[in-house]
């Protein structure tokens, strides 16, 4: 019995082995020129998608599902497209000329920043400062999936699949009662403590408000101070995400709307006319805001410095 169980787990364990294996093989990566090469395709197809909408269905398929995955100087990189895809399928349903800018703005951005990273990536003084800029402490933690993250999840998956055989057969006979109930204890505390960090986790990444205040109850320059706080630090995404709030601050205080906490940045941009001065420069830092707080997009200090022109198109004086 013991020989029959030990070689089921070893059975089991080149199962999950394998499979993470061809994940990794399935979702091949491009290069750095190949991936600039597939942003500018894309880019000329949404910028065609008005005369001819067909060019959509076209641009949906050369988009990965997921993410872009690159691979340039043997570092990898991953640029999250769930949010392009989304906008892409809303405006094959409705032709709305907003969307299509929103998506034309998000595809430009990720362009210039890939550009930008090539230019760069040609240049041994540049690569030395990133490669010392990625050394520091605070970003020891920043990494994609790893391989015992992978292998946690097919844990999960077999194991499920397991349980689901061992209750319409008896496809493992080795197993007593005592083990099979165990496992089954074990599968459910498993997926109940998955499931409540997943809710977690979603749950901050949602808030855009940590408390049911009116933006402006905290004056411009106390959002601004602290996204340039948050850009010393290297937090890049948190300072480009208290920038924005810095303008929305700026705007309500003059009056541009009625304070309510429960908005959207959406809800934000529709307030103010479309003939509005202010329309384009805070259409412009909510697209950012889109692209790197929700859609997890590139950040950088380029980035935020781009953020902090375009606050000052809305009028908000940053120096």
């Amino acid at each position: 019995m013991r020989r029959a169980c030990l070689l089921t787990l070893m059975l089991v364990t080149l199962h999950w082995v394998r499979s993470v294996a061809q994940d990794e093989s399935s979702s091949p990566s491009l290069s750095l020129a190949q991936y600039v090469q597939a942003l500018d395709k894309a880019r000329d197809l949404a910028d065609e998608m008005e005369d001819d909408p067909t060019r959509a269905t076209t641009l949906l398929e050369i988009i990965p599902v997921g993410s872009w995955r690159v691979r340039d100087n043997g570092h990898d990189f991953e640029t999250p497209t769930a949010s392009l895809r989304y906008k892409l399928q809303e405006w094959r349903k409705s032709n709305d000329g907003e969307l299509e800018e929103d998506i034309l703005t998000q595809l430009n951005s990720l362009n210039e920043s890939a550009k930008a990273y090539q230019q760069s990536s040609n240049a041994p003084d540049r690569r030395s400062l990133l490669s010392s800029i990625l050394a520091r402490p605070e970003f020891n933690g920043v990494h994609g999936p790893t391989l015992i993250d992978r292998l946690k999840q097919r844990i999960f998956q077999l194991l499920l699949l397991l349980l689901g055989r061992a209750f319409v057969s008896s496809a493992f006979p080795v197993l007593s009662d005592i083990v099979v109930y165990g496992l089954i204890v074990l599968a459910v505390l498993g997926v109940a403590y998955w499931m409540y960090r997943s809710l977690k986790e979603s749950a901050n990444l949602e808030t855009i408000m940590p408390q049911p205040l009116p933006v402006s109850a905290k004056q411009w320059p106390i959002w601004l101070e602290e996204a340039r706080a948050a850009a010393s630090r290297g937090d890049w995404r948190e300072a480009v995400h208290l920038t924005y709030w810095s303008g929305i601050s700026f705007l309500e205080a003059q009056g541009a709307w009625r304070p309510d906490s429960a908005r959207t940045p959406r809800e934000y941009l529709r307030l103010l006319p479309s003939g509005s001065e202010k329309q384009p420069a805070l259409r412009s830092l909510t697209n950012r805001l889109e692209l790197v707080w929700y859609g997890m997009g590139p950040a950088n200090a380029d980035v935020f410095r781009q953020t902090l022109l375009e606050l000052e198109r809305l009028g908000c004086p940053c120096n």
